[in-house]
Parts: C-alpha cells; sequence; structure tokens
C-alpha cells in the first residue's frame, strides 16, 4: 500500500462511512491506522525473501507456508516506532478501546520486548509478560497493537510471494505466504470463484466454494449463507463450527473495491452474525475490539 493507496483508502472510509452510518470515531482511528500502515510500508520497501523456486513449491506441496518467523528480516528499529505509533493510536481512542495501562504506553527501548512479543504473535503462541496485563481486554489490545505493527512488514512480503503461488496446488485452510487465518472473502468477477483474504498479510488465495475456511466441513447441511438485498455482500456460516466469513460479490459490484477498507465497511455484518450465534475465528484482534 503506497502512500497514495493509503490516502485513497482513507478518503473512500471517510464517505463511505458516511453513507453506511458508521461511527465517525471508528471511522476516524481506522483512518489514522491506515495511514500509519501505509507510510510504514514505503519506509520498509521491497523485500527480497531470497527463496529458490523449488523450495516454493516443496512448501506449497507440502502444504507450508513460504515463510516462518526466522525467515522475516524485520527492522526492529523500525518496528518499535511504528508499535509507538500504533499504540499512541489505540490510546488516544479510550472510547473505543478503553484506557490503555501505562505498562503499554510507553515505548521500551530494549529490542527483546519486541522480538519476543512479534515472535509469539506470529507464531500463535501466548504472549509474553513483558509487560503486565491486568485482564483479557487488556492482553487483547495488546494483540491488535502487535498484529498492526506488524502488518506492514507482512503485507510487503505477500506482494514479492503471492505471483509466485499455484493457486490450484494450495487452496487450503490457511495463508500460503504467512499461515494466517482468512477474515474476508470475495467471489471473483471472472468466474464467481471464491478466494479468502489473509487477515495478517492481506494475501489472496484461491478456495472451494463449498468447504468452511476455518473447520474444513465440505457438508452442505452444515455451509450455508446470507445474502443483502442486493446480493453484494454475503456471510458464509459453518453449522459445525458455528464460525463466519464475510464475503463480497466482486460481479454485482460497480466501481473499484478496496478489500481492505471493506472489512471496516461491513463491521455491521459482524454485529449480526453473533447475534445469529456465529463467532469469528480470525486474528484481526482491532477489528474485534469494536465489536
Amino acid at each position: 500500500m503506497t502512500e497514495g493507496r493509503g490516502n485513497e483508502i482513507a478518503q473512500r472510509l471517510q464517505e463511505e462511512g458516511e453513507k453506511r452510518g458508521l461511527p465517525p470515531r471508528l471511522v476516524e482511528f481506522y483512518q489514522r491506522l491506515f495511514c500509519i500502515q501505509s507510510r510504514a510500508e514505503q519506509r520498509i520497501g521491497i523485500v527480497k525473501p531470497g527463496l529458490q523456486r523449488e523450495t516454493i513449491n516443496e512448501r506449497i506441496d507440502q502444504g507450508l507456508p513460504l515463510i516462518s518467523f526466522d525467515e522475516l528480516a524485520l527492522d526492529w528499529s523500525l518496528l518499535r516506532d511504528i508499535f509507538t505509533e500504533v499504540t499512541a493510536s489505540f490510546a488516544d481512542f479510550p472510547d473505543l478501546f478503553g484506557e490503555l495501562p501505562e505498562s503499554l504506553r510507553q515505548p521500551k527501548p530494549y529490542p527483546s520486548f519486541y522480538k519476543k512479543v512479534a515472535r509469539a504473535w506470529f507464531e500463535r503462541a501466548k504472549l509474553p509478560f513483558t509487560v503486565a496485563v491486568d485482564d483479557a481486554s487488556e492482553y487483547l489490545l495488546l494483540e491488535a497493537i502487535t498484529h498492526a505493527a506488524l502488518k506492514p512488514f507482512l503485507v510487503n512480503y505477500a506482494k514479492a510471494l503471492t505471483g509466485l503461488i499455484n493457486q490450484e496446488r494450495w487452496r487450503r485452510e490457511r495463508c500460503p505466504v504467512c499461515n494466517g487465518k482468512p477474515d474476508f472473502a470475495f467471489l471473483d468477477k471472472e468466474s464467481g470463484a471464491r478466494w479468502l483474504l489473509c487477515s495478517r498479510c492481506d494475501t489472496e488465495w484461491l478456495f472451494q466454494r463449498l468447504q468452511c475456511p476455518y473447520c474444513g466441513s465440505q457438508k452442505q447441511t452444515d455451509l450455508a449463507y446470507f445474502t443483502d438485498d442486493k446480493g453484494v455482500y454475503r456471510l458464509y456460516v459453518c453449522e459445525q463450527c458455528h464460525k463466519y466469513i464475510k464475503a463480497i460479490d466482486l460481479r454485482r459490484t460497480g466501481s473499484e473495491v478496496l478489500l481492505p477498507l471493506e472489512r471496516v465497511l461491513t463491521l455491521d455484518m459482524d454485529r449480526q452474525a453473533q447475534e445469529k450465534g456465529y463467532q469469528p475465528d480470525y486474528a484481526e484482534a482491532s477489528a474485534r475490539l469494536t465489536d
């Protein structure tokens, strides 16, 4: 996401947010977050994972993601700067996220903090208690901040690797680049094929129409979807695991769709899904915090 792209998303969010009645403070928060991440992607620049084609094909065939944490070339000083900016953004919206504890507000001068938290989050381990968190909501805030700070790095890796993936050879429930879970989906304009969007790095990958992207159920009696009046949006649900995923049908859209923006514009679908008894199953903690 270039700075221009980030500004475009922020502007579109303003316009669409007003049309859809999103709370102004929520729009303001996400505008700020998009701009921070856009600037960070520019500062990170082009990444060169250094994977040979043979290695890529082997990992795809074995169902392994293309990058592990140890293969990420992270600039710890830059990550600290991004982490500090993101934390300040959360702190400036106590009406949305509550008051941030002082332990989260204070930048950490030592890189070991960022390394421990980044690794734990990436590998889905329990975040280390390097900072004091008193309850589940504070822990969720730390997850959300870490996610938002690491995302620019992962997005740039996805840009470098996505084009090297044979989509027909993957079709799995996890992201082929970073092993993240999907948090959004779309039906493409050409054939209506369903693609998933990674919650962590925004990689798009081809997936089955009749399969739950979380538990893998392919029983037709388990799978269903709801749609809006215009048939643009879909809410896929699974009766086996009681999870859901939001989707947009690009065959029914008139203007260009910015998928990272759709996550926010469709937050009301999250509310509706949860009212029906379904739950999300993805790593986008910052979105869960605003439900």
